[in-house]
């Protein structure tokens, strides 16, 4: 076996050094064809994502460029995950490989989908989608696993843009994952398959992006895997009647949405023709888009954010007894600290948030392991509901009731 720090095939690397500063690797986050991504951290207590792509693959040079080039075009909008600088790693094998060093980010919206959550809040990516459509780019591989959720700025991110090219320049033959393939990219992936060379084809537009975020909105609203369905004869036959027949199947599942509205919405994105396809701009002026989301209490538990919130601990009798409060503050604090650095700690005396126990740890790293390791025990025979809160709500005083 190589020394620490080597990469090869079978060996996954534990070292990184970027920059002139030592990286060790956590864990492996996931693994494709042409790369690997892996959750780093520096002696500085920093995190972040290295992505390393294969030196011995036919793809991983291109692959590696391409994402670069398309990323350091895009940099900036707050929906799209951040890259930090590349850098090239360098194995005591001998063996060289490009690396990618990108923020961290946490739940997909896939995970969202598995655990059961309603996953409205997702919707932020829109406009992201507007953005990238906007600057030219079709990002050709939208699905559940490339949208992330970040703890730092409170909103999902559009990731992996391996198979993104310019509108008009489509320098990838086999585009987009199965399930979420547009009708006309399933065409041309089965020509190119055949060798068949279609003369003034341009390749596929940014209208297969749309078509994959309405199969995403239509698993979120139902909350199934819809791969088999959208391959079946019956959808390609009347995909509409099918969308109807979800909705009305599942008109409870958001009471507080009007169901139209998305459903008008998704019916619009899943159009067979591209050219009648609603764009990114378009899908953003309809009416669904104008309703604030209260957050519900399932999101809070799913989305990590640095602030955590402890329910079901303290009796009302506690909270006007200034001594016994004191008392309280002091233990709760304790105990938390057991977890991570606690930046703050706040027990409201009065509503909103009256009795709730509200923790901000340092990072949200640490909120994720103090809400494993609270919730569920049990403080003078109650047991512990630990669930995250924005921290942008916190830290404006804004203690809002969750909806249940």
């Amino acid at each position: 076996m190589p020394p620490h720090g080597c990469v090869d095939q079978n060996v996954k690397p534990v070292l990184f050094e970027i920059f002139g500063e030592i990286w060790t690797v956590q864990s492996q986050l996931g693994q494709g064809v042409s790369a690997s991504v892996y959750r780093v951290s520096s002696g500085r207590a920093t995190t972040a994502a290295v992505k390393e792509f294969q030196a011995d693959t036919q793809g991983g040079d291109y692959g590696y460029h391409k994402e670069r080039s398309v990323l350091e075009d895009i940099q900036g909008h707050k929906n799209i995950v951040t890259l930090y600088g590349v850098f090239t790693n360098h194995s005591c094998m001998g063996v060289a490989t490009r690396c990618l060093l990108l923020e961290l980010l946490d739940v997909s919206v896939s995970e969202l989908l598995v655990r059961g959550s309603s996953g409205t809040q997702a919707l932020c990516y829109r406009e992201a989608l507007t953005f990238l459509h906007r600057e030219g780019y079709v990002h050709a591989d939208l699905k559940p696993r490339n949208i992330l959720w970040s703890p730092d700025d409170e909103c999902f991110k559009l990731i992996d843009f391996g198979l993104s090219f310019k509108e008009g320049n489509q320098d990838v033959k086999y585009i987009q994952t199965d399930g979420y393939r547009a009708p006309e990219a399933e065409l041309q992936n089965s020509l190119a398959q055949a060798g068949v060379e279609v003369e003034g084809d341009s390749g596929c537009t940014v209208a297969v992006d749309l078509w994959s975020l309405g199969i995403i909105l239509l698993e979120m609203f139902s909350g199934i895997k819809l791969k088999d369905t959208v391959r079946s004869q019956e959808w390609k036959d009347n995909s509409a009647a099918i969308v109807d027949h979800i909705f009305a199947s599942n008109s409870l599942v958001c009471p507080a949405i009007p169901v139209y509205h998305l459903r008008d919405l998704i019916k619009s994105m899943l159009l067979s023709d591209p050219k009648q396809r609603c764009t990114a701009e378009t899908a953003l002026l309809s009416p669904f888009f104008s309703i604030p989301f209260a957050p519900h209490i399932e999101d809070l538990v799913l989305l990590p954010s640095p602030v955590l919130r402890l329910l079901n601990l303290i009796d009302d009798s506690h909270l006007h007894n200034e001594e016994e409060y004191e008392d309280i503050l002091e233990d709760m604090k304790e105990e938390c600290q057991k977890y991570g650095s606690v930046v703050s700690l706040l027990i409201p005396k009065e509503n909103p948030g009256k009795g709730q126990v509200f923790v901000e740890y340092a990072s949200s790293s640490d909120s994720k392991e103090a809400q494993r390791l609270l919730t569920g025990r049990t403080f003078d025979g109650k047991f512990v509901v630990a669930t995250f809160y924005p921290l942008s709500a916190y830290k404006r005083g804004y203690l809002y009731q969750t909806v249940q």
